[in-house]
């Protein structure tokens, strides 16, 4: 099949073809033959589509190649009104940033890979910089530890299998409600992460500092633990009120 089916058209092929892609990547990443597979589109034009929406950043890769959901559509999200996380995390991020000093993300989980759907970078000095869009493995980091420790049995379990860190880890981060990483993602990078929560209670996103260890110390919760978790109490508030 190299078409949508009948009642699922809307008579522009192209577009509905896009949808297709971007519908299979809805629950995570996916090879080329994945997208085959999940959207019954000829190997030739499900590749076609994909390279094209990731020209236009609506797909992007991540570090195995597969295909993932963009950038662009967080920011398309954004500018029209209807995301409401990443509404308020400009002027949370910026605040963060401010009063630790250090470079403030935002992290969603999309399959085996966590991504910052926004940022507020350090102004001077040395910094860690993880742009917007960029995918990262949920193998290592303060804001994976986040947004894994909360995950049903299986999952967790799935999870931890080649993690840096480990259930008793995870333990710990429920009970703190915080998470520290020293090292773990890169040689000399520290960082702290606090949960966002929606209005189920689930952790959506992950908010978290980052920075040199020479400043974070190799005890960073210690200094912005407190600063993380009001940030990502603001967070959560905003979802749950829907306002910002």
């Amino acid at each position: 099949m190299d078409t949508p089916g009948a009642a699922d058209s809307s008579g522009v092929g192209v577009l509905d073809k896009a949808a297709l892609v971007l519908s299979a990547l809805e629950s995570g990443p996916a090879t080329l033959a994945g997208l085959v597979a999940a959207t019954g589109l000829a190997r030739p034009t499900a590749h076609r589509m994909a390279v094209a929406l990731e020209y236009h950043r609506l797909l992007s890769r991540d570090m195995q190649g597969r295909f993932v959901l963009g950038p662009r559509l967080s920011e398309l999200a954004a500018a029209a009104g209807e995301d409401r996380l990443l509404a308020a995390a400009g002027p949370v991020l910026t605040h963060l940033r401010d009063i630790t000093g250090e470079s403030a993300q935002l992290y969603r989980r999309q399959g085996d890979m966590r991504i910052c759907v926004a940022a507020a970078e350090r102004l001077s000095g040395l910094r860690d910089t993880v742009p917007v869009g960029s995918t990262l493995p949920m193998k290592a980091g303060s804001a994976a530890q986040i947004l894994m420790a909360w995950e049903e049995p299986e999952r967790l379990h799935h999870g931890l299998q080649g993690a840096r860190f480990t259930a008793t880890a995870l333990s710990g981060v429920r009970r703190r409600g915080w998470a520290q990483s020293i090292g773990e993602r890169e040689p000399g990078v520290a960082s702290v992460s606090a949960p966002v929560r929606g209005p189920s209670n689930r952790v959506v996103a992950a908010v978290s500092v980052s920075g040199p260890i020479e400043r974070l110390t190799r005890h960073p919760g210690r200094m912005h633990s407190r600063a993380l978790i009001d940030a990502a109490n603001r967070l959560t508030e905003a979802l749950r009120r829907g306002t910002v």
